[in-house]
C-alpha cells in the first residue's frame, strides 16, 4: 500500500540535477513516468512538476531491485541514491537531465496506483477524458509548463503594480444584483434575499477611488452566466486596476509597461512600446473588427467611389449602394491557388455574418483571370477594380456588397479566416514570439437594441463621454463618443478600460440616456450615486483578462488549456459534477423550491 517517508527527505528536484552534480548524494522523490528492465539492471524514469531524471537499481542490492520490479506507472516513489554520469553512447540528448542518472541506494514505494484512465504520455486523449480526470491531465510537462507561466506573469504584475505605487485591496464576492451587463450568478441567503458573484468589481474599484484610495490593483475572481466560447468561461481572473487623477495617456504608460515587463521576464521576449492606436471607427473601417490581428496586413478597401463600381449596371453592387451600403474588397495576396472548397468556405463565413455572399476576382501566376463577376464586367473594368486592389498575378480578390455594417463584419470575419494562411504553424509545446498590441480608442458609448427601442452601455454605465460630446446624450446618443480603450493582441480583446464618469450629474444623464427612471437608477445603485455627492477625483481604469493573456502567451486555442480546473460548454465541471443537487434541508433553511421543468 506505500511506505512512510520517515527518514528520508528529498534533496533535489527531478529536473534540477545536472552533470555538475556527479559524484553527490541525492534524494528524489515523484511519479513513475515508465520503467523497464535490462536483467541484471532496472530502469525508472521519475517525474516531477520540473521535469524527469532517470534512476537505476542495480541486481546486486537485492532488496530494492525486487522493490523495483513491483513498481508500476504512476506509483509515487522515493529514490536515494548517488548521480553518476552516464556513458557517452547512453546520454540522452532529449532529456534536459539526460547527462546523469541516479545509483540508486534506497528506493521506497509511497503510494500505488491503479491502472489509470490515460498517462501523461498518452496524446490524442479526448478532451471530455482530459477533464474528468483533470488532475491527471495536469501531470502532463506541457500543463506544468503553461501553469508556471502563470504563476510567474501574476507575481510580475503584482511587483510591476506595486513599484508603481499601486495598493492591493481585496473586494467582496457577495455583492448585489446589477441590472445592466450580463446574466449574474445568484447566490441565496438564509434571509430571504439573494447576493451575486461579481462580473466584475467595478463600483467597488471605483468607490476605492472616492475612498482616496489613489491606486488600486487586484488578481479578482469574476463570474458571468453566459453562453462559453473557446475564450470565454463562467469564472475568470482579471487583472483589475483603477487610479485617480489619471487621463488616457496615464493608463496607456502604465500597461505598456506592465505588458513589456510581464513579456521580458515570463517568456524572455522583447516587446516594443509605445504601441501603436487606431480609433474604433478606423479598426472597423481597415480591419472589419475592432481587435484586428496585426500580424498580417489583408486590409479592407472601400470601392464604392470607384468610378466602374458607383456606376455599376449589376444589380448587386447597385443594390447597396442605393441603400447607403458599401462594396468592399480584400485582397487575399498570394492565395490565387486555394482551393474552390476553401473559397466555398470563406463564402459561408461571409453569410455567417449576415452577407448574402462574395464575388471573387482570381488573378492567376500564368495571367489568366477568373471571376464570378466576369460577365458583368468587361476586361477594361474588371482592370479597374484590380488595380484599386493593389492586386498582382498570385491574388485573390473578395468583394462584399451590402450594408455598411454587414460589409465591414463579413469582410472582417473572412479576413480572419484567411489570417491562418499568414500564421507559421508552431511545433507542438513551443510558445509563439510574435505578439502585435494595438490601442483601440473612441468606441461608440451606446448601442442601439431596435427590438427593445432602447440604447445600452457598450462597455458600461460608468464610461465617461467624451468631453467634445457631452452636449450630444439627450439628442443624438447613437453619436455619442466614450473615453474608453481596449488594448488588442494578436486579434485577441486584452483588456477594456475607460476614464469613469466622476460628476453625479453626467451619472444621471448618462442613465437618463439608457432609458432610466430616476427611480429605477436608485434602486439599482443608491450607494454608488450617493457617494458620487461626496468629492469624487476623476479617475479611470482597466481590467486585462488574465486568462486569456496566458492564452495568447502560450498559443493555446481555448481558455480551458490555461486555467487549472475549467468548466465546459454548459458551464458544468466534468470532475465535480458542479452544478448538483444539494440536500433538501438546505434548501428549506433558505426558503427555496427546486420546480423540475417539462
Amino acid at each position: 500500500m506505500g511506505e512512510s517517508m520517515k527518514g528520508m527527505k528529498r534533496t533535489h528536484y527531478c529536473g534540477e540535477l545536472t552533470a555538475a552534480n556527479v559524484g553527490q548524494d541525492v534524494t528524489v522523490m515523484g511519479w513513475v513516468n515508465k520503467n523497464r528492465d535490462m536483467s541484471q539492471r532496472f530502469f525508472i524514469v521519475v517525474r516531477d512538476r520540473t521535469g524527469l531524471v532517470q534512476v537505476v537499481v542495480d541486481a546486486e542490492r537485492a532488496v530494492q531491485y525486487a522493490l523495483a520490479k513491483e513498481i508500476r506507472g504512476e506509483y509515487v516513489i522515493a529514490a536515494r541514491g548517488k548521480v553518476i554520469a552516464r556513458t557517452p553512447q547512453n546520454v540522452n540528448p532529449e532529456m534536459p537531465t539526460g547527462e546523469i542518472e541516479i545509483d540508486i541506494e534506497e528506493l521506497r514505494i509511497l503510494s500505488e496506483s491503479d491502472t489509470p484512465p490515460f498517462t501523461p504520455l498518452d496524446e490524442g486523449v479526448a478532451m471530455d477524458t482530459r477533464l474528468k480526470y483533470r488532475y491527471l491531465d495536469l501531470r502532463r510537462a506541457d500543463v506544468h509548463k503553461i501553469m508556471k507561466l502563470r504563476h510567474t506573469v501574476a507575481q510580475t504584475i503584482r511587483r510591476y503594480l506595486t513599484e508603481e505605487g499601486y495598493i492591493e485591496v481585496e473586494t467582496p464576492y457577495l455583492t448585489n444584483s446589477s441590472p445592466e451587463g450580463a446574466r449574474d450568478y445568484l447566490v441565496p441567503s438564509r434571509n430571504g434575499g439573494f447576493y451575486a458573484l461579481p462580473q466584475s468589481p467595478q463600483q467597488l474599484k471605483q468607490l476605492l477611488m472616492v475612498a482616496g484610495m489613489d491606486k488600486y490593483f487586484q488578481i479578482a475572481k469574476c463570474f458571468r452566466d453566459e453562453d462559453l466560447r473557446a475564450d470565454r468561461q463562467p469564472e475568470f481572473t482579471q487583472i483589475d486596476i483603477e487610479a485617480s487623477f489619471v487621463d488616457e495617456e496615464d493608463i496607456h504608460a502604465m500597461m505598456e509597461g506592465m505588458m513589456q515587463r510581464v513579456f521580458k521576464e515570463a517568456m524572455d521576449v522583447d516587446v516594443a512600446v509605445p504601441f501603436p492606436r487606431m480609433t474604433w471607427l478606423d479598426a472597423m473601417e481597415k480591419y472589419g473588427t475592432d481587435k484586428p490581428d496585426l500580424r498580417y496586413g489583408l486590409e479592407l478597401v472601400d470601392l464604392s467611389a470607384l468610378p466602374v463600381i458607383a456606376d455599376t449596371d449589376f444589380q448587386v453592387f447597385a443594390a447597396a449602394l442605393e441603400n447607403g451600403g458599401r462594396v468592399r474588397g480584400i485582397n487575399a495576396t498570394g492565395l490565387a491557388a486555394l482551393p474552390r472548397k476553401q473559397i466555398d468556405a470563406l463564402v459561408e463565413t461571409a453569410r455567417g455574418e449576415n452577407a448574402k455572399g462574395l464575388a471573387w476576382i482570381n488573378l492567376m501566376e500564368d495571367g489568366t483571370i477568373k471571376s464570378t463577376i466576369g460577365k458583368f464586367f468587361d476586361d477594361a473594368q474588371t482592370a479597374e477594380i484590380i488595380t484599386a486592389m493593389a492586386a498582382r498575378p498570385g491574388d485573390l480578390i473578395l468583394l462584399c456588397a451590402d450594408t455598411v455594417e454587414i460589409s465591414r463584419l463579413a469582410l472582417g470575419a473572412v479576413r480572419v479566416a484567411l489570417g491562418k494562411h499568414y500564421l507559421p504553424e508552431l511545433p507542438a509545446g513551443t510558445f509563439p514570439t510574435d505578439f502585435k498590441f494595438l490601442w483601440v480608442t473612441h468606441f461608440p458609448l451606446f448601442e442601439y437594441a431596435p427590438e427593445e427601442g432602447r440604447y445600452y452601455a457598450a462597455h458600461h454605465p460608468f464610461t465617461s463621454p467624451l468631453e467634445e460630446d457631452e452636449h450630444l446624450l439627450e439628442s443624438d446618443p447613437g453619436a455619442v463618443r466614450a473615453r474608453q480603450y481596449d488594448l488588442v493582441l494578436n486579434g485577441s480583446e486584452q483588456a477594456g478600460g475607460s476614464i469613469r464618469i466622476h460628476r453625479r450629474d453626467l451619472q444621471d444623464r448618462m442613465f437618463a440616456a439608457l432609458g432610466f427612471t430616476p427611480e429605477r437608477a436608485k434602486a439599482g445603485f443608491a450607494h454608488f450615486l450617493e457617494a458620487l455627492q461626496y468629492g469624487v477625483p476623476p479617475h479611470g481604469g482597466i481590467a486585462p483578462g488574465l486568462d486569456r493573456l496566458i492564452m495568447n502567451m502560450t498559443g493555446a486555442t481555448s481558455l480551458r488549456e490555461v486555467i487549472a480546473f475549467p468548466k465546459v460548454k454548459d458551464g458544468s465541471c466534468p470532475m465535480t459534477e458542479a452544478p448538483g443537487p444539494v440536500d433538501a434541508a438546505q434548501l428549506e433553511e433558505l426558503g427555496i423550491a427546486v420546480v423540475k421543468s417539462e
